[in-house]
């Protein structure tokens, strides 16, 4: 892997963990970074807009997007499909990460076809915590929280398919700990190898006989 290339930083968590917010406080600090916009079946919530958020588009079409082989990944969730275009990965070239908002379902198919993408799974501090959130959503009845609640208890049960574990228990702490992680991966050594491996070409070219800049 050239280090020119972005890194491909995989964000996934259980609804109502916060992974949306502390998504956007990485973009919001770390420069260079492209958000993979999935496209989906559900439709779009009140604040969300077209290509921003997601691409809402029909059944039909999605299904036909699966037969072309245009995703990297999809799943259904909650009734609803979900996936990510090929053109994503084509979009963020020249940026410094992609970062991907996907369940573990596209975590995995992702690092099936991407080994060396990093991937984070945030968790609630508490399932009472994470029920508080899931019935305060005002677009949500008490059938969907329950579901949703016992949908995002499978999804916990899936953490050992994540480089990352995350504790959402303080939105700050969280944030500086999602940056930490991204920091350190880009010093990963099979990503910083070629700048190594370069160094060592340009001093090669100086025989060892004397410094850069041609001082005695």
């Amino acid at each position: 892997m050239s280090n020119e290339e972005p890194l491909l930083f995989i964000i996934s968590s259980p609804s109502g963990a916060g992974k949306t917010t502390l998504k956007n406080r990485l973009m919001e600090r770390v420069p260079e970074l492209a958000f993979s916009v999935s496209h989906t079946t559900r439709r779009p919530r009140a604040n969300e807009a077209e290509g921003r958020e997601y691409h809402f588009v029909t059944r039909d079409d999605f299904v036909k997007r699966i037969e072309q082989a245009d995703f990297l990944e999809w799943a259904e969730v909650h009734t609803n499909l979900y996936g990510t275009s090929q053109s994503e990965l084509q979009r963020s070239a020249g940026k410094r990460g992609i970062i991907f908002d996907v369940d573990y379902q596209g975590a995995r198919q992702l690092k099936s076809h991407r080994p060396d993408a990093v991937s984070v799974f945030i968790l609630p501090p508490t399932m009472e915590t994470l029920y508080a959130r899931l019935s305060g959503r005002a677009s949500e009845d008490a059938a969907t929280v329950a579901r949703r609640f016992g949908v995002a208890l499978n999804e916990i049960a899936q953490y050992g398919g994540f480089d990352y574990l995350l504790v959402n228990d303080d939105l700050d702490r969280a944030t500086e700990r999602l940056i930490a992680i991204f920091l350190a991966e880009e010093c990963r050594r099979s990503r910083a190898a070629v700048q190594a491996e370069q160094l060592l070409a340009e001093g090669l070219g100086y025989g060892g006989s004397r410094p850069p800049g041609g001082a005695a």
